[in-house]
């Protein structure tokens, strides 16, 4: 048995458990690769170096990402699109102030506004182009004839006339052009107005108080050009020492 062992020995045999003890290079190098290969991951984690490369296509999910992490310079401009935001979530709070223009409205979808469908009721019946203001205006007793308004051929006065002991407010209108009308509720309509008519009396208001007497007069006139005017004249009459008169309104002019 010695001589069997000996010649074995000297064939260049190695024993085999001293074989085992000492892995070739290859082995080595498929050992390393092997463990390299089942802890990337786990070593990138812990480095923080996980890159791109390291996640797999199209497996990063929402849950994936902490509330609140993702930032504008996260995006890549011009990215977001319309099918990349809920409905009825954009509100006006999230458009910055003055940067909605006409261009960016569909016109077709917009309702009229209030005023416009007064205008287009005013356009389809001789718009209305202006009101007048007639401010207070105060007479003495025997005063010349003052002008409250005119608007065309129309011209809207005023007197305060002494009547034995009353004072008397009085509104006249005149026209230049025939055919015209002019009236006062209450008070005195003229169906007819010619301008040789002169001014007609539409309204008067006596002080029968002796102190002072105030009514309001709705008022109108018209003409056959187009020009008109409706309104509201407040007449004030006193008769305390010097008689006097005070008129104001508004008028609304047409034509």
């Amino acid at each position: 048995m010695k001589s069997l062992w000996n010649r074995w020995r000297r064939s260049g045999h190695r024993p085999l458990l001293a074989h085992a003890g000492r892995p070739s290079p290859a082995m080595v190098v498929a050992s390393v690769a092997l463990f390299v290969s089942l802890s990337g991951v786990s070593y990138g984690v812990a480095t923080g170096f996980i890159d791109s490369r390291e996640i797999k296509n199209n497996e990063i999910r929402s849950i994936d990402i902490r509330n609140n992490e993702i930032r504008s310079r996260d995006i890549r401009n011009n990215q977001v699109r319309g099918i990349d935001i809920r409905n009825s979530t954009v509100q006006g709070r999230d458009i910055a102030l003055n940067t909605v223009t006409g261009e960016d409205v569909n016109e077709s979808t917009l309702q009229q506004v209030p005023s416009a469908l007064l205008a287009d009721s005013a356009k389809s019946a001789d718009a209305l182009t202006s009101l007048k203001i007639i401010p207070r205006t105060t007479m003495t007793e025997g005063a010349a004839t003052m002008t409250l308004a005119t608007h065309g051929p129309l011209t809207l006065t005023a007197r305060c006339l002494p009547s034995m002991s009353e004072t008397h407010a009085v509104l006249f209108v005149a026209t230049t052009q025939n055919d015209s009308t002019a009236g006062a509720v209450p008070g005195t309509i003229v169906e007819t107005l010619d301008t040789s008519d002169g001014p007609q009396e539409i309204a008067r208001l006596a002080d029968s108080t002796h102190v002072r007497s105030a009514a309001v007069t709705d008022v109108f006139a018209s003409a056959p050009s187009g020009s008109a005017f409706t309104g509201e004249i407040a007449l004030i009459a006193e008769a305390t020492a010097t008689g006097r008169c005070v008129f104001h309104g508004h008028l609304a002019l047409q034509g």
